[in-house]
């Protein structure tokens, strides 16, 4: 038994590093592009999941991996060369203006100074959105009674109760304790205020039965039909409350478990909890945080589309991709990626539709089909910091950059010939081109959004895959409604900060605070 305990001691420090690194991993530091010692060329520039890491990890493991290329003759140069111009790649270099962007981000309407924190979340999931799901529960209590037998304790939820309901979830991404019942432990996450508006036994009995669609429809066969009717009234609510900026992001947010949690867990809570069974992307204003859209692949349901085969293949990644920007075309929008999605012939079908890329390219993590392969193999001699190298195909241009590391771009929004820099702290300026530094202020923006946000992700973590998906839609909804109040005069009257701004919308779900209709 001692020798148990001291495993699982030393076990604790191993998992809590382990932790801390997928945690840190996700994050683009202060010092972009390796600043923080001589191995930093391996730090991560831009990543989506423990399984996917930076182009700038995969450059470098790609050179430890394989031996140095021999050195190859002159004419076998030259016929290179001859081929990638014979398919449009060449090395002169043309200005070209940006993709003109005339409409006005921001949101589409100006809430007045009174608006409470609840009328803000209500422009997302509003009151005919809850009564939906109070009828829907209520339906499946009864037929879930009818097969198998009364519930004598059972009553028909209202829409306050419902509201009550919410509100408790909600504060667990505000106290992030791991299960909402601790409000009425006398443990340290109880809460008596909140616990006297609704008894443990009716929370639980609403929790039981709760459904946003109780049954299957004919017609429907999506592995999500219990949740995707709200998801997709939620979309619609985003659309109609705020218009994005031009510059947006596709990724993969960060809604993994708090690091210190999972270390601190037991074998046996680790082995309860199940992995995700589903992946979610978004498409993120890269200037405010609003997300635009959202994107739900399942795992389940197998096939060459299942979430382990997206992880594995960039041309399912694509897919993502087409369906979060469906409705983005003939907007000159520009949109940022990362070296799973990134790709000549999704970005050359983009361009078609009037949207424009810039991504991060990686060798084994990217589509490079129709790249020239004189860019993607990395030199036996590394050039100066702050040096590159530029091919372009019509709009299209290819760009490996240097630093510490090879770093390689793909975009048609950028001019090649234009120059930009990234500041650094140690080192002072490093020239790059222009893409390079767009791609790094607006990737270091979301990923900035991350470490302010991702810790307000609802902490109820239910067993059904659907109810997963449902209060990570809550959480985002949430996160945007106070992205829109820091945007309006609210703010200026109140200034909450994201806890407060949280724990005021939980009271008001609960009813209690005075919250008078906005005029």
């Amino acid at each position: 038994m001692a020798e148990g305990g001291g495993g699982t001691r030393k076990r604790a420090p191993a998992l809590l590093e382990a932790a801390r690194a997928r945690y840190e991993s996700l994050h683009i530091s202060d010092d972009v592009f390796g600043e923080s010692g001589a191995d930093s060329g391996g730090n991560p520039f831009y990543s989506t999941s423990a399984a996917s890491r930076s182009s700038s990890a995969a450059s470098s493991d790609d050179e430890r991996e394989r031996p140095a290329p021999p050195a190859s003759p002159a004419p076998a140069l030259r016929e290179t060369e001859e081929d990638e111009a014979g398919a449009g790649w060449s090395a002169a270099l043309r200005d070209r203006p940006p993709p003109r962007f005339e409409d006005t981000g921001g949101p589409t309407r100006k809430m007045p100074p009174s608006a409470s924190a609840m009328d803000f979340f209500q422009l997302f999931v509003p009151d005919n959105v809850l009564k939906n799901m109070v009828v829907q529960t209520n339906m499946y209590a009864r037929k879930f009674q009818e097969r198998f037998g009364s519930d004598g304790a059972w009553a028909e939820v209202t829409l306050a109760e419902m509201k009550a309901f919410l509100g408790y979830v909600i504060s667990t991404s505000v106290s992030h304790c791991e299960s909402v019942l601790s409000i009425w432990s006398g443990g340290f996450y109880s809460n008596r205020s909140l616990a006297l508006v609704m008894s443990q036994a009716r929370f639980e009995k609403i929790l039981k039965y709760f459904h946003v669609v109780a049954f299957r429809s004919s017609q429907s066969s999506h592995g999500l039909y219990k949740v995707q009717p709200f998801l997709d009234a939620l979309q619609g609510s985003f659309h109609a409350a705020f218009r994005p900026s031009q510059t947006q992001v596709l990724h993969e947010p960060l809604i993994d478990e708090d690091p210190v949690f999972i270390a601190t867990c037991t074998e046996r809570e680790l082995r309860k909890r199940k992995k995700r069974k589903f992946s979610l992307w978004v498409r993120q204003c890269s200037s405010t945080g609003f997300i635009v859209q959202i994107y739900v692949h399942l795992k389940e349901g197998g096939g060459p589309d299942g979430l382990d085969a997206l992880k594995s293949k960039p041309q399912l990644h694509s897919m993502v991709a087409r369906s979060l920007c469906r409705d983005a075309a003939g907007k000159n929008y520009i949109i940022f990626t990362g070296p799973s999605i990134t790709s000549l012939t999704l970005f050359e079908e983009f361009e078609k539709q009037g949207i424009y890329c810039c991504g991060l390219l990686s060798p084994r993590k990217s589509d490079c089909t129709g790249l020239p392969a004189s860019m993607l193999a990395s030199p036996a001699t590394p050039p100066a910091r702050g040096q590159h190298q530029i091919k372009t195909k019509g709009n299209m241009s290819l760009i490996c950059w240097y630093n510490k590391g090879h770093f390689r771009f793909l975009t048609n929004a950028y001019s090649p010939v234009q120059q930009g820099v990234i500041i650094k702290r140690r080192s002072g300026e490093i020239p790059c081109p222009l893409a390079v530094e767009a791609f790094a202020a607006h990737l270091s923006y979301i990923c900035r959004y991350d470490d302010k946000y991702s810790k307000y992700f609802i902490s109820h973590k239910p067993n059904k895959t659907w109810q997963q998906v449902f209060w990570f839609a809550i959480s985002i909804a949430v996160n945007n409604a106070y992205i829109l109040y820091k945007m309006s005069d609210a703010y200026h009257v109140s200034r909450y900060s994201r806890a407060q701004f949280g724990e005021r919308l939980v009271r008001e779900l609960l009813g209690l605070e005075d919250v008078s209709p906005a005029p």
